[in-house]
């Protein structure tokens, strides 16, 4: 099916103990009634992977497909873009300028004059940034990008398309992350990051609960539920919010387990330690979106207790998955950030001890999320023609 190549894989010795509420149900409904009402709004696609599944030993494999969403290419679109609405709302109210402003007014042009004086900004690997900005856009405020070095030209044009600023510095993505909030400090500008640190919490938490939605979706339209769940890593927010609504839905039966590059796989080395650690280095992954060396206190509190299991894949075991997906009939595309879940199943699925493990066998059904499309196109066409 893939290659068979070296992974991590470990089982996490806390899972199932109690812990902390960190996305109340309220929040979701409010979040998710607000995201689909706005224009463009529709569920993405659940592929049936029958013959993958076959190939990997299992009864059934569906692959959520957010390469369409809201036309800007990966599943961020449902987080960044509502917490910069959230934010406006309430700066608007703060300020005296609507008590109570609609969300739909923001899209209108209504509080064109305030939202134009308001400045968002954040750190981005490309895809929250183009969330962010969109957002920005949409609802009518300014917005300042940070990337780091590596970030490819194609996702910083991306980003500019929507207005934006773009402003390199230099690192890697966490360095952004210090950059735009120490930039925020001093000009009075507003911080819409999709990761969380102790008293920055509640932006963080809206952008989760818009990224429920597309966990939602899937849990919805599956024919059974699942008795697993690989996804995707990074800061660890998406893969909290599919945490807790896996949780929302069946309770604590499906397994969630957790999969980033080996270069920068923060969320198994807090694992390993039992607290959140930061990993060092340049975090230098081909899974762009996931290149990130400290974990989300959010996202920590809910996976040290919530996940099955962590695991730590390959690079070319992502651009493997991705080959495999454009070569089938009909096509998927997905972006090199898309399959660190699917990459981690067909490794683990292909590996006796992972399989044990991780209670994998013929009548196990698993969903995975392909959280981005060829959000860089150049890059996306240059790895699938490899080989």
């Amino acid at each position: 099916m893939i290659p068979a190549r070296p992974f991590r894989l470990l089982p996490n010795s806390r899972h199932g103990t109690p812990g902390v509420v960190v996305l109340p149900e309220s929040g979701f409904r409010r979040a998710a009634a607000e995201i689909a009402s706005w224009p463009g709004y529709a569920e993405t696609p659940l592929h049936p992977l029958a013959e993958v599944a076959e190939a990997a030993g299992i009864a059934a494999l569906h692959y959520k497909d957010e390469g369409g969403r809201f036309g800007l290419g990966s599943f961020k679109a449902l987080g960044g873009a509502y917490a910069v609405a959230r934010l406006l709302v309430a700066e608007l109210a703060r300020r005296g300028v609507a008590p109570a402003a609609r969300v739909a007014e923001l899209i209108e042009g209504r509080y064109a004059e305030a939202t134009g004086a308001i400045t968002v900004t954040c750190a981005t690997d490309g895809n929250h940034g183009r969330s962010v900005a969109w957002g920005a856009q949409r609802f009518g405020a300014r917005c300042v990008i940070f990337v780091h070095e590596t970030v490819s030209q194609g996702r910083r044009d991306a980003i500019a398309a929507y207005g934006a600023e773009i402003r390199e510095v230099p690192g890697h993505y966490d360095d952004a992350v210090r950059a735009a909030a120490a930039m925020a400090e001093r000009e009075g500008w507003f911080v819409v990051s999709d990761t969380s640190w102790p008293g920055y919490t509640e932006v963080p938490r809206d952008v989760m609960q818009g990224y429920r939605l597309m966990a939602e979706e899937a849990l919805a339209a599956l024919p059974a539920p699942p008795t697993h769940v690989f996804v995707q890593g990074g800061v660890g927010g998406v893969a909290a919010a599919v945490s807790v609504q896996l949780r929302a839905r069946f309770g604590t039966a499906p397994r969630l387990v957790v999969v980033e590059p080996e270069r920068a796989a923060c969320l198994l080395a807090s694992a390993e330690a039992g607290h959140a650690v930061s990993v060092p280095g340049d975090l230098d992954t081909l899974m762009a979106g996931l290149a990130c060396g400290e974990p989300s206190l959010l996202a920590w509190q809910e996976l040290e207790r919530a996940a099955f299991a962590f695991m730590a894949v390959p690079d070319a075991s992502a651009v493997d998955v991705m080959r495999l997906l454009a070569r089938r009939a009909p096509p998927i595309t997905a972006g090199e950030s898309a399959v660190a879940g699917l990459a981690g199943l067909l490794l683990a699925a292909a590996d006796p001890a992972a399989r044990a493990a991780l209670g994998l066998d013929a009548a196990s059904r698993v969903l995975v999320f392909g959280t981005e499309g060829a959000t860089d196109p150049a890059l996306y066409a240059a790895l699938v023609a490899e080989g």
